[in-house]
């Protein structure tokens, strides 16, 4: 990893692949690695464990949360304003939490980060479990938890080079990923239990609660043995600068760029899947977090997956999100609850895969005193998109159903993927190779010489 400011644009091309994602080949990791040997680090060991509990909160509170609105007002655009609210401070101040994190240190803002969001939870859990909820009242514990996002974040993802430093920063950031959707195989299945049984209150105590568990970690973790990173300095412009280091750089512009699209209209799932499990199928709250839990086996394996690949490459990305997009198309058609069910398993896998690449090859491009400023905006872009596509996906939705919805959203993404695809290869000098390979079709991107030199040779 470049230890300087990085190029003012793109590297050259590697001739098996789109752009590079980073101008120090020496940096890049091995292409083949331990699954699991980011957890020899003991730091990082401690802040993996309290994120499997935490995550577990955070995903019960999620199916919680989306039920309870749509339980106090029938209505799928109401789920998608609290999606759009819980996300609109990232959209708003993203890019300004993300200096902050660059001038801080990431520990102390992790504690104060974590505390807020479990506070928040306590106070829902007590409103809902007295009686006394109202749909605002969800409201803006959504947007509580939004603002403390905001910094949390991009200091969450940045600190993950703190405690493994560069030669394990793939493994790290796919295993958290994993870590993340591994939740959503026991979340969304107790919280199902929990709202049917005893109600919705109990699953945000749950959250609350679970915090415990990662800020432990942070108060047991040993400063020695963290890399350190030199923090930015205060002064003048470091927004402007961080802005223009990304779009001066088109391996990192345009994968923002393509989570944008997919992020704002194809990851809208509180709303698609709250809609297909109550209007489509009229199956219920156990239909729903059946559907997040089969997404997230996808998911899972889509992180453990990355986790093996010892690189995050930009034809990896664009090739997973046309797939992405064209599932959701397909599943949007499905006639049966079961078929429907089935295709969540593929949709997480490749939508993981998106989520992890772009990250990875992300944060493997950017200079570290640089990477809190270029997480914020990847962050922004990619949940901030929600409160400009939550509303307009949830009134799609209830107008014209939730199998249009999800059709749009997924045609978004596969027509993003393709467009951005053909732009990465014309930056790269590069262009679309078919033919055969060992008896099979073969498309990739090749360079133009190697393509002219193809003839003749």
């Amino acid at each position: 990893m470049s230890s300087g400011t990085g190029a003012a644009s793109a590297p050259a091309p590697d001739p098996h692949d789109s752009p590079p994602t980073s101008d120090a080949p020496a940096a890049r990791p091995a292409r083949t690695s331990s699954m699991f040997s980011s957890l020899s680090v003991r730091n990082y060991r401690l802040f993996f464990m309290g994120q499997v509990v935490s995550n577990i909160g955070t995903w019960m509170q999620r199916i919680a949360q989306d039920w309870l609105v749509l339980s106090l007002t029938g209505s799928s655009a109401a789920v998608g304003i609290t999606t759009a609210l819980q996300f609109l401070p990232m959209l708003l101040f993203g890019l300004y939490g993300g200096v902050l994190v660059d001038r801080l240190r990431k520990r102390p803002t992790l504690l104060v980060t974590q505390s807020a969001m479990a506070l928040t939870a306590i106070a829902l859990a007590v409103l809902t479990l007295t009686g006394h909820v109202q749909v605002w009242h969800v409201y803006v514990a959504a947007f509580a938890v939004g603002l403390a996002t905001v910094m949390d974040n991009p200091a969450r993802q940045s600190f993950v080079s703190e405690l493994v430093g560069p030669g394990q920063l793939q493994n790290a950031v796919s295993l958290n990923s994993a870590n993340f959707q591994s939740a959503r195989l026991v979340g969304p299945a107790v919280a199902g239990l929990l709202i049917t049984g005893v109600g919705t209150g109990w699953a945000f105590l749950f959250n609350g609660l679970s915090f415990i568990a990662p800020l432990t970690g942070l108060l047991l973790m040993r400063a020695r043995e963290l890399h350190v990173v030199e923090r930015a300095p205060r002064g003048k412009g470091q927004l402007r600068e961080g802005v223009r280091y990304v779009t001066g750089r088109p391996e990192l512009i345009w994968p923002i760029v393509l989570v944008g699209f997919v992020g704002t209209f194809a990851f809208n799932f509180p709303v698609y899947l709250s809609a297909f499990a109550d209007d489509v199928f009229h199956a219920g709250a156990g239909a729903y977090s059946m559907f997040n839990t089969l997404m997230a086996v996808g998911s899972v394996a889509g992180a453990l997956l990355a986790a093996r690949r010892g690189t995050a490459r930009l034809r990896l990305l664009i090739v997973a999100a046309m797939a992405f997009g064209a599932l959701e198309i397909a599943a949007a058609t499905t006639p049966t609850l079961w078929m429907f069910a089935l295709l969540m398993v593929p949709l997480g896998l490749f939508g993981m895969t998106v989520n992890v690449t772009t990250n990875t090859s992300i944060q493997m491009s950017t200079d570290p005193a640089m990477r809190g400023r270029v997480m914020a905006l990847y962050m922004m872009v990619f949940l901030g998109g929600s409160p400009v596509g939550a509303p307009i996906v949830g009134w799609v939705t209830d107008t014209y159903g939730a199998r249009v919805g999800l059709a749009a959203g997924g045609a978004v993404a596969a027509l993003a993927a393709a467009v951005i695809g053909l732009i990465l290869a014309r930056v790269g000098n590069l262009r679309l190779s078919v033919g055969w390979h060992g008896g099979h079709p073969r498309v990739r991107f090749v360079p133009r010489e190697q393509e002219a030199l193809a003839p003749a040779a």
